[in-house]
């Protein structure tokens, strides 16, 4: 994919000057004052990649500069694949929305909600309804994520490390089922294990684990060439170092190193994190996005039905509700106000409330380190973002980023 000479940004009502200056905005506010190691920027319109620009390097002390073929840890933007991959199973009937997650994973049968007391001494009860498999598209199933720190059944997943990197998706889930849910489905909205829990149940519903289902189902009809659980050997060379800012202090250690010194992507990990294991270039995400917006279809190759997508981005929670509304203090990955949670990512459901320019029906999700996506199909605009600092949130460059891009709308 390139950037097509006979087409400009006027060509598809984007004014060039404004487009030039997102690179120089980052570079100052941010890698030239020392706060991120580097930051990538891509937009296109109507189909035309009319922006991509990098700036920054592979180390915040060194590196070599980034550049198209750099390889960044996306997280939970893995979690709209995952989300895919179940909605093409779910179009071949092999799922249903309104499933008993059991059904797949039965160890779901007796999985019980939180009462009170300690980790070491607890009551439950049984919740209202059994989670289904739409509580897990929308964070709505009662699971939760150890590194939220807000109860004690965070802490209990600390407790029992969900999550190794040892373990199968398999394992992980028979494991995380014998632990107490927050709440019961469908009352309340949570980040969360789900799309983890999702992933497994797609292992069931077809067959196959789940890189291979990935690979042979999404990634080599989309071309996405360099999108992986892991980096082989002969690209590891491009994969970015990724690194920690202390909330409290600012202070700025490295998580996992670039290259051949990272010490978690260089061999097929036993666990297929379905909700967070992926790597990718910004290419190769935006061949996935392009495939939604074009309503399930890339250069001949269909994933979905364009009926489904629609479906997708319509919002899934309960009374039309939005994500602050249904989850309160809870993290996201995306603005809480004004967004709903589709089958995958947030939905914009009201414009005014997120603070920020933007379109009904905007599907968008980020990831822990700072990477960051949305579609907006009103516009027919894609846009995305990278850089690699834990945690997602920690500067507003995902604010930043959507306000310079919708200041480039020309028409």
């Amino acid at each position: 994919m390139t950037i097509q000479d006979e087409i400009g940004p006027a060509d598809v009502g984007l004014n060039e000057a404004r487009l030039k200056a997102i690179p120089t905005y980052f570079a100052t506010s941010y890698l030239d004052t020392g706060k991120l190691p580097c930051v990538a920027t891509m937009v296109s319109r109507n189909g035309q990649v009319v922006h991509e620009a990098y700036r920054g390097r592979t180390l915040i002390d060194g590196g070599d500069p980034i550049n198209a073929d750099t390889i960044f840890r996306i997280y939970s933007m893995t979690k709209p694949i995952t989300s895919v991959a179940a909605m093409m199973l779910f179009e071949e009937g092999k799922i249903r929305l309104d499933h008993p997650v059991s059904k797949y994973i039965p160890e779901f049968a007796d999985t019980e909600v939180w009462v009170k007391g300690t980790i070491d001494d607890y009551e439950t009860r049984k919740p209202m309804r059994q989670m289904e498999v739409r509580d897990l598209f929308t964070h709505t199933s009662g699971l939760t994520y150890g590194f939220l720190m807000q109860h004690e059944v965070d802490a209990l997943y600390r407790r029992e490390k969900i999550a190794r990197p040892d373990e199968t998706l398999e394992e992980m889930c028979a494991r995380l089922a014998q632990l107490p849910l927050l709440f019961s489905p469908g009352t309340r909205w949570n980040y969360s294990h789900s799309t983890d829990v999702l992933g497994r149940v797609v292992e069931v519903a077809s067959g196959e684990t789940l890189d291979t289902f990935f690979r042979e189902r999404i990634f080599d009809p989309l071309g996405m060439v360099d999108t992986d659980f892991y980096v082989p050997e002969e690209k590891l060379r491009r994969l970015m170092a990724c690194y920690n800012r202390n909330p409290d202090t600012g202070a700025i250690t490295m998580s996992d190193g670039a290259g051949a010194d990272s010490k978690l992507y260089r061999a097929q990990p036993p666990l297929l994190n379905a909700g967070g294991g992926l790597v990718s270039t910004l290419r190769d995400y935006h061949r996935f996005c392009q495939m939604l917006l074009h309503g399930g279809t890339l250069e001949g190759a269909r994933l979905l039905s364009p009926k489904t997508v629609e479906f997708m981005r319509m919002n899934h929670l309960p009374e039309n509700k939005t994500i602050r509304q249904m989850g309160d203090k809870t993290f996201s990955e995306a603005r809480m106000e004004g967004n709903g949670f589709g089958l995958g990512g947030s939905t914009i459901i009201n414009v005014a409330e997120t603070m920020q320019p933007g379109s009904l029906g905007t599907f968008s999700w980020g990831g822990l380190a700072n990477t960051f996506f949305w579609i907006d199909f009103e516009e027919e605009l894609i846009a995305i973002q990278a850089t690699q600092m834990i945690p997602s949130g920690c500067y507003p460059i995902r604010p930043q980023f959507q306000q310079l891009v919708y200041a480039a709308i020309d028409w």
